[in-house]
């Protein structure tokens, strides 16, 4: 999904996005940037497929999700040249060209009669959903991130750096205005769509919002998820944003990777290993973490989950049980007991479609 364009900082100043979303590519469809035009369809398509599903039409759902999985997996190659030459983070580039045979291998199992995908696809309808206005509607875009950039600010003076913000050439209060001449690299960061955390915060409310659970749980997982991302991703924001200007990553051998393996300036090299590689590496660790937390919540969501494991590896499996314990739908652990026919503590996973409704 597009991005804003990069902020021009002052003469002799080199600025750095705290996170690298999608690119604005030069392909369009009128108006419209070619990738902007594939998610909207994308996210269309899975929407109306879910309409028709919920009136009973489940295979021409298919169908429809199916294409649409194509779609979606287009609109992420569609990136991978922005992820590879502008924000050079090869753990992006590999995710963007993985996406559109992951994509395709989905729609190909949905064409072939995995209804079970039905519930993943509405899953992405509600992300995109979530996301697309937040990147496409310029005053909810504007609060977000100068909302962002003035909290990391906070968590900067916090730790006794205090740069100010000043407003860029793509008219938002998010560059964090770091004197060139007082710190070691001369560079510094400014805040995107992507910094704000609503990426992660669309794919679970996404999760959460596509399966079937009683609404008071949801109202639990909901915020409990979107308020641990939201804290995580200014720690996330102020470890960027101060490394990079204070070149605490200015190493030789950080250098030497930097410049002769990525091709990007010496001075780069602090934000390139904590953008780049420590943030991201530990995002990932930091998601799995969520999930877990959610799951202890919704454990619905585990079989949209399982779905995606098929799809990676094409083995079935039950993460209940891979999880070590067996839950039920109303987030407890059944005991041996518990699970019995004729326990009546709670409800069975089996039996949710009636309970607490």
């Amino acid at each position: 999904m597009s991005p804003l364009p990069v902020t021009t900082a002052a003469p002799g100043t080199v600025v750095d996005p705290v996170a690298g979303p999608a690119t604005v590519l030069s392909m369009s469809i009128g108006s419209v940037p070619l990738s902007d035009a594939l998610a909207w369809t994308a996210i269309g398509a899975f929407v109306v497929a879910a309409v028709i599903q919920w009136y009973g039409a489940t295979d021409p759902a298919r169908y429809l999700a199916a294409g649409a999985w194509v779609v979606f997996g287009v609109f992420w190659l569609t990136l991978a040249p922005h992820y590879y030459l502008e924000v050079k983070s090869p753990i992006e580039t590999l995710l963007t060209v993985a996406a559109l045979p992951l994509c395709a291998y989905t729609g190909y199992l949905l064409a072939t009669g995995r209804e079970s995908l039905l519930l993943l696809s509405k899953a992405v309808a509600f992300m995109g959903l979530i996301y697309l206005p937040v990147e496409t509607i310029p005053v909810v875009r504007t609060w977000l991130i100068e909302t962002t950039a003035a909290q990391t600010h906070f968590g900067m003076e916090l730790l006794g750096h205090s740069p100010g913000l000043e407003e860029g050439a793509n008219g938002y209060q998010s560059r964090f205005a770091f004197d060139p001449d007082e710190t070691v690299t001369g560079r510094t960061t400014y805040i995107i769509t992507a910094c704000t955390g609503i990426g992660s915060m669309a794919i679970f409310g996404g999760l959460i919002a596509a399966v079937k659970a009683p609404l008071k749980r949801k109202a639990v997982a909901f915020p409990l998820a979107v308020g641990v991302i939201w804290f995580l991703n200014l720690v996330r924001n102020v470890f960027i944003g101060l490394a990079s200007p204070w070149g605490w990553f200015q190493q030789d051998i950080f250098v030497t990777i930097a410049t002769e393996f990525m091709g990007a300036p010496a001075d780069r090299t602090s934000y390139i290993v904590a953008h780049n590689f420590i943030a991201q590496s530990l995002s990932i660790v930091a998601l799995l973490g969520i999930t877990y937390l959610v799951l202890r919540i919704l454990p619905e969501i585990l079989e949209p989950l399982e779905d995606v494991l098929y799809i990676l590896t094409g083995t079935e499996y039950d993460l209940a049980d891979a999880l070590g314990q067996e839950m039920r739908t109303d987030g407890g652990a059944r005991t041996d007991a518990g699970a019995s026919a004729n326990h009546d503590s709670g409800p069975s996973v089996d039996g949710d479609d009636d309970a607490d409704r």
